[in-house]
């Protein structure tokens, strides 16, 4: 059996100050090397907390963290992170943005302009390579950041509801956009969001974390079929995992017998 490549065992997080909040407890989760998996919960429930110990930001209280079999103990590239606010650079132009994470790894010029135009024609940016972020919209600003962190070729990409802040439309699109990435490039992926829809849209497999402090609820796998289309979205297999998914969401007492 295949060793997963993100690992969390037994872990927990506790914020520190005058009112110490526990954010997860007694919490083991393992992700697969290629598969995409959403996180799930109510707010405050630790799902951004997990990623970003993922990340290496924050070290658990107590439990481990692993990668690749090893111990977390800081950032790396192996890992890329994609943060709910925008975060591209505006005194640089799409293609300077996309470049920026190759030329921190000392990569040459040519090898910055292939990496670069990789990711142009993938996010199908290549028309706005010379743009600045304030004339893209939220949508193709967001693409953007994800490409940009793909571009530094990591094993997983960690995304902390890259499209909460779009409207519907935007959102639906920027999923079908990111589903491309993923079904071309096959990177790891965890990808919090608040969305069931969402993640049923996105993931190979959901976890529900609880209300605070944070445990793996539940867990579902999405056996649809990829691609995804809006027809997928009106399924009936979708409609009927998207009730069982949003039952064990919901913050009702009897949700949490």
């Amino acid at each position: 059996m295949t060793a997963p490549l993100l690992e969390a065992l037994d872990v927990g997080y506790t914020y520190p100050g005058p009112m110490p909040t526990h954010a997860l407890e007694g919490l083991s989760l393992s992700v697969k090397e290629g598969e995409f998996l959403a996180l799930l919960g109510p707010v405050g429930c630790g799902k951004t907390t997990l990623l970003r110990m993922f990340a290496g930001f924050l070290r658990p209280t107590r439990g481990t963290v692993k990668c690749a079999g090893a111990p977390v103990d800081g950032p790396g590239w192996q890992r890329g992170y994609v943060l709910q606010e925008e975060s591209i650079f505006p005194w640089m132009t799409v293609r300077e943005n996309l470049e920026f994470g190759l030329l921190a790894k000392g990569k040459d010029p040519q090898a910055r302009k292939v990496g670069s135009d990789e990711m142009l024609g993938l996010i199908g940016l290549s028309a706005f390579e010379s743009a600045w972020p304030k004339e893209l919209s939220a949508g193709m600003s967001k693409m953007v950041e994800v490409a940009r962190v793909l571009a530094t070729d990591p094993s997983v990409l960690l995304l902390d509801e890259p499209f909460g802040a779009l409207d519907a439309q935007t959102r639906a699109r920027m999923q079908d956009a990111l589903a491309r990435l993923w079904e071309q490039k096959r990177k790891t992926v965890v990808f919090v969001t608040h969305d069931a829809e969402e993640a049923l849209y996105l993931a190979d497999r959901i976890v529900v974390l609880s209300v605070r402090p944070g445990r793996v609820k539940a867990q579902f796998a999405v056996d649809l079929a990829r691609p995804r289309t809006v027809e997928t979205r009106f399924s009936a297999p979708f409609l009927a995992l998207k009730r069982q998914v949003w039952e064990a969401t919901s913050l009702h007492p009897s949700a949490e017998k």
